[in-house]
């Protein structure tokens, strides 16, 4: 195996169809709890707000993609 096949290697997934939180559409929301909970030292208190809007768009992505894959069929 050559280096540039081992650094191929290396930087792919290794579960390739796994989604990653950079691809969310509540990457923003994800971000800016993160963000709140390093302002304030961690004190989960304060940061609820960004909580719940990042755990609504969750709901909202999840329920899209449930209705996505409804018409799909694994026997099709």
């Amino acid at each position: 195996m050559s280096a540039s096949t081992r650094a191929q290697a290396s930087q792919a997934s290794p579960y390739p169809s796994a989604a990653r939180i950079s691809d969310s559409q509540c990457y923003p929301q994800y971000a800016a709890s993160l963000k709140c909970l390093e302002e304030f030292h961690s004190d989960k208190s304060k940061c609820q707000a960004h909580f719940d809007v990042y755990k609504e768009c969750k709901k909202k992505e999840r329920e899209a993609r449930l209705e996505r894959n409804r018409s799909r069929s694994l026997f099709s």
